[in-house]
């Protein structure tokens, strides 16, 4: 199964707020009006740090802003920010050393195709497709249907 860290999760999580709120935020408060633990904010708002998606601002008033809106961020670049690259296995993308059995294995170099194509996927879906709100319901859609007699 292929799954995304907590952590990453997390970020998104954060990265919705920082959008909603506006301007620049500090950890405690992204903390309380997310519900994640402060010092679990604090490492996630680090990574996205290190990776140019948000900016640490010292001082008084400083705290974390974005640096882009999260319509243009990839997916992929949160997922690569917290969990580092994309790999589906040891031996994607010419990988060497981390499978016992690379030197005679006969699927070798055959998953590239397959990590490219996820890659890709997870590069097209933008953090706020994921971060905003669900549509509101249609209310003819909560309606019964009348069937005609």
């Amino acid at each position: 199964m292929l799954r995304v860290s907590k952590f990453t999760d997390y970020a998104v999580v954060v990265l919705s707020r920082l959008e909603a709120e506006g301007g620049v935020q500090t950890a405690p408060g992204l903390a309380a009006g997310t519900g994640i633990a402060e010092p679990t904010v604090a490492k996630v708002l680090k990574m996205l740090s290190q990776a140019g998606i948000v900016e640490g601002l010292r001082g008084a008033r400083g705290g974390y802003r974005l640096l882009r809106p999260l319509a243009s961020l990839g997916l992929s670049e949160v997922i690569v920010a917290i969990d580092g690259p994309i790999a589906l296995t040891a031996c994607v993308d010419g990988g060497f050393g981390l499978c016992e059995a690379e030197h005679t294995c006969p699927v070798r170099g055959r998953w590239d195709p397959v990590n490219s194509a996820i890659r890709g996927a997870l590069s097209a879906i933008m953090v706020s497709e994921i971060a905003s709100p669900p549509a509101p319901r249609r209310a003819a859609a909560l309606q019964p249907a009348l069937v005609a007699e």
